[in-house]
């Protein structure tokens, strides 16, 4: 053990050392700590925040859709294998869907909600996994279709699993009129999902894409293709892609597009942390330095011995600066700790809820990232030792004779 960090420790664990000194020392590390914790835990919000309402949009739409400006497209069948072999291999999946609006009448309330017309066979994990009560199964029974709803739509119409529902829609999309009647189909409720938004709880209605078909009087046409990519970061160049090699009528928007207005909000919400990071080093900052000028006054004595023992600058800046490390290094070990266990805790337990008709999810989202914990951890870190060198460099210019005189 080199003799700096010998004298350090010695300074640090002296029971006989000022209790004043401990207490300063305390609020040092608890500030530091208290810095620390919540910027990682702001940081995991965050994170957390666009993960989840990433995820929960591509389940219930895709990475890049593909539309119309005249509303429909035709001859999906011979058009879906051109896509795919466009965006192969980069396209996960290639789903066609039928998109309109519609009323939903039961037995006690009528509503309006959009209806999205899938194919059984095409992957919708993201949906499945969704599924709280009943299943993914999406028949196309010319009599009797069945239809996949969200949680607060059925909690609306009061319906479970088994019910039947009547659908109200505009036939090829015309006012109605005594020539063009709407059309009307029963369908019967086989699953309720639950997302946590209430944007897609509330209005969506899966159905099988043939069942929507005929009901809307489309025949063979589609409102778009709902696109998957296997890499995210791909997805602005595919966007690009498409849109210069597809013409009218297609319409070709990215995830980052249709939700323009929700990324919007998340990039927001990062760019004060810059200023919330600062916010914390300057308190860090100002807790070591005082703390180290207190432990410099408290301990001019003791430098101006070790002085006059051989100690030379260079060991009286490095015995300064390990107790500036000692005290950051216990801010960052709490802080890191604190931060852990409320982050946990809300994971596991969903302590602190939010509307989700504003926030898209009823509870705050946590994830945990390795990544922050050390990022902040080591740039707070830095900046404690880099506050560490005033106080150090004062103590080296204490002279033996004047302490030992003082004495």
């Amino acid at each position: 053990m080199s003799f700096p960090l010998y004298i350090s420790k010695r300074l640090i664990f002296s029971k006989k050392g000022s209790k004043f000194i401990s207490f300063i020392s305390g609020i040092s590390i608890a500030g530091i700590a208290l810095g620390v914790a919540t910027l990682i835990i702001a940081l995991s919000i965050l994170n957390g925040f666009e993960r989840t309402i990433t995820n929960k949009i591509v389940d219930f739409d895709s990475h890049i859709q593909i539309s119309s400006y005249s509303g429909t497209l035709s001859n999906y069948n011979l058009v879906l294998p051109l896509l795919k072999e466009k965006l192969y291999p980069q396209a996960e999946n290639v789903n066609p869907f039928v998109s309109q609006l519609a009323i939903i009448s039961s037995k006690t309330i009528k509503d309006g909600i959009s209806i999205k017309g899938i194919r059984p066979e095409d992957s919708w994990k993201g949906l499945q996994e969704d599924i709280i009560q009943g299943k993914l199964e999406l028949i196309d029974n010319a009599d009797l279709p069945t239809m996949l709803i969200g949680k607060k739509l059925a909690d609306k119409l009061m319906v479970k699993i088994g019910d039947k529902v009547t659908i109200f829609a505009l036939n090829k999309n015309k006012i109605p009129s005594v020539e063009n009647l709407p059309n009307i189909q029963k369908f019967v409720i086989t699953g309720i999902f639950e997302s946590g938004m209430a944007a897609y709880d509330d209005l969506i209605a899966y159905v099988n894409i043939n069942a929507a078909q005929r009901l809307f009087n489309l025949n063979d046409k589609v409102s778009g293709y709902d696109i998957r990519v296997n890499d995210i970061t791909k997805i602005d160049s595919l966007t690009n892609y498409l849109t210069n090699h597809l013409n009218y009528p297609y319409a070709v928007r990215s995830i980052y597009q249709i939700h323009r207005n929700i990324f919007t909000w998340i990039a927001l919400q990062k760019k004060p942390i810059p200023i919330v990071l600062g916010l914390i080093i300057i308190v860090a900052v100002f807790n070591i330095v005082g703390t180290l000028l207190m432990i410099v006054l408290e301990k001019t004595n003791a430098v101006g011995i070790l002085k006059s023992l051989g100690a030379n600058r260079k060991q009286i800046i490095s015995i300064f600066i390990y107790q500036g490390c000692y005290l950051a290094i216990a801010g960052i070990l709490i802080g890191n700790i604190i931060a852990f266990i409320l982050t946990e805790l809300q994971l596991r337990y969903k302590i602190i809820s939010i509307p989700s008709s504003v926030y898209f999810m009823s509870s705050v989202p946590i994830f945990i990232s390795a990544q922050n914990f050390l990022i902040v951890s080591t740039i707070t870190f830095i900046l404690c030792i880099i506050a560490s060198l005033m106080p150090s460099y004062i103590a080296s210019k204490i002279q033996p004779v004047s302490t030992l005189r003082f004495n």
